[in-house]
């Protein structure tokens, strides 16, 4: 979704695939970015108009602003693709001769970190304008060291994203009555990884409106895209906007040309292409923290959350810790689709694939788990011990040894590299899905190992029946979509660490709570002889009540 992913080795080698992929912004959305900046921009009069764009691509987002300004300007931008810059630079002088022109190929964070040190832009003058698609580079891609240097410059932690530096300093450069607008994923909004650059921007700029355009595949690259509008650093402590467009089954009762300008409707809207949106108008909330989450606070919503709190007894953080399962990183030597020998290492192996909301399909996968716990710690297994085990192992010894980080971690060759615990796999589980449209959670008895594209957690076996029952209800999908404000295309959820770990949980004590174990129990066994939809809706009942809420429609 970059203005232009294309990145100088300056930040690391980028692949073929990368590199050649450059997704430049449409002018549908270049113009709603354009129009929404000049909408809250205090312009000066008198003099020429400083316009930046720090990674201007085919330049689509200054041809955009610039269709919108009178008299004179000033136009600073930057890019690392000669070849876009050239394009770039054609386009607008041929369009906007009057503009001056100050075009660098290079890299805008190069200027901040290099050409300014001892105070972002030292006595360099500000921005009146700031129109961006910065750069969606990972740190694999840009390299340790330049992300470290990113880091410890902007304050950043976790997963060093291009585009947090770039957010982080065009925030320096912003005139305090000049306007921004910044086209980012939505991801940056909700993940751990954007919790330092959320609270720089809340912190370094007047956020004044948030659009997550979630699903409306405006980019052709898979980016859910959201747009952040702001005005330089001031005193003005007014709530941001915060609008949310995602696909939905709704009956419509309103009409759009495009899902553009059906953010300016309210409800459901159908679009002339025959899909269907869900347009909602609030305030930003991030919980009061500046790292928090960002999320749309709705009228309603806050009382419908402080109802679920005040009858919550904890959280799924509260029954243990939530792991990923298993990564072998040589899964055709570990987990073959078959086998043709039984070995003495063999164990179930549960995957994405039988999964069930309650309880799975049957297991069909085994996995070589070569891995023990003693005293409660896991150890790799003495192969001599298990001598089919140990033929098959060294049939594929080389395969084994080409993942040369496994033994330079003082590992035996024959490891999986995450095996997580092998104490924990005999413990009930809660096993659950990465993604779907809705929750798939189920307790697993059976003590299988869980492969790496599955979540679990084990602990007190009679709050994994009251997880399970929670989890699996359409209150939690209200939960979800209130809380954390974070869907993928057609509607499904990514339910990871960070999301569930904050499922509430009532109070395991109360009799809703108690009916609640013993309805999901009971369902479990019934599911031995196939679903039963009327005990699943009626436990569905009770998880709405426990939270002292009315079914609701979801």
């Amino acid at each position: 979704m970059t203005e232009a992913v294309r990145v100088t080795k300056r930040y690391g080698d980028v692949g073929e695939t990368k590199s050649d992929g450059a997704t430049y912004t449409p002018r549908a959305l270049a113009d709603f970015v354009a129009d929404r900046i000049l909408a809250n921009a205090n312009l000066v009069s008198g003099r020429a108009i400083r316009v930046l764009d720090p990674a201007i691509g085919h330049g689509e987002l200054l041809l955009a602003i610039l269709d919108r300004i009178d008299g004179p300007v000033e136009v600073f931008g930057f890019e690392t693709d000669h070849l876009a810059l050239a394009v770039a630079r054609r386009r607008l002088s041929l369009e906007h001769p009057q503009s001056v022109l100050n075009l660098r190929l290079g890299s805008f964070l190069d200027h901040v970190l290099d050409d300014f040190a001892g105070g972002l832009f030292g006595s360099a003058e500000p921005y009146d304008i700031i129109i961006a698609n910065p750069p969606y580079v990972r740190t694999q891609i840009i390299g340790a060291d330049r992300a470290q240097q990113l880091a410890q410059q902007f304050g950043l932690t976790g997963r060093v994203d291009l585009y947090h530096a770039f957010l982080l300093g065009m925030a320096t450069v912003l005139a305090p009555e000049g306007a921004a607008g910044f086209i980012v994923s939505n991801r940056f909004m909700t993940t751990k990884g954007g919790a330092s650059a959320r609270a720089g921007m809340m912190t370094g700029l007047r956020l004044r409106e948030v659009y997550d355009l979630g699903d409306t595949k405006l980019f052709d690259a898979a980016v859910l895209p959201a747009v952040l509008i702001a005005r330089g650093a001031g005193a003005e402590s007014a709530t941001p906007s915060f609008v949310t467009i995602y696909q939905t089954k709704d009956e419509p009762a309103h009409t759009a040309a495009t899902p553009i300008e059906a953010v300016g409707k309210h409800g459901a809207v159908s679009i002339d292409d025959g899909r269907t949106f869900l347009v909602q108008h609030g305030t930003l909330d991030t919980g009061g923290d500046p790292f928090g989450v960002w999320r749309l606070a709705l009228a309603g919503v806050e009382s419908w959350l402080a109802t679920v709190e005040q009858n919550a007894w904890g959280t799924f953080r509260d029954i243990g810790k939530i792991r990923v399962g298993i990564k072998t990183c040589a899964d055709k030597v570990f987990l073959p689709k078959k086998w043709d020998c039984e070995l003495e290492l063999h164990r179930p192996l549960t995957t994405h694939h039988i999964a069930r909301r309650f309880r799975s399909e049957p297991h069909n996968r085994l996995v070589l788990y070569p891995h023990q716990a003693v005293d409660g710690k896991k150890q790799a297994v003495d192969l001599s011990l298990y001598p089919a085990s140990l033929a098959y192992l060294e049939q594929h010894r080389q395969t084994l040894e080409d993942r040369s980080y496994v033994i330079e971690a003082g590992r035996q060759w024959y490891e999986i590299w995450v095996p997580q615990n092998p104490a924990d796999w005999p413990a009930p589980k809660l096993v659950f899905r990465d993604i779907s449209e809705r929750p798939t959670f189920w307790l697993d008895l059976e003590g299988t190992v869980v492969n790496g594209d599955c979540y679990w957690l084990t602990g007190d076996e009679d709050l994994l029946w009251l997880a399970v029952g929670v989890a699996n209800s359409t209150f939690i999908e209200r939960f979800y979509d209130l809380r954390f404000n974070n869907k993928l295309y057609a509607g499904r959820r990514r339910f990871i660490t960070q999301y569930v770990e904050q499922f509430p949980l009532p109070d395991p004590e109360s009799s809703g709570a108690r009916e609640i174990v013993t309805a999901c129990r009971d369902l479990y066994a019934r599911m031995a002889n196939g679903p039963d939809p009327a005990l699943e809706k009626r436990i569905d009942r009770m998880v709405w009540s426990a939270f002292g809420l009315r079914v609701e429609e979801v």
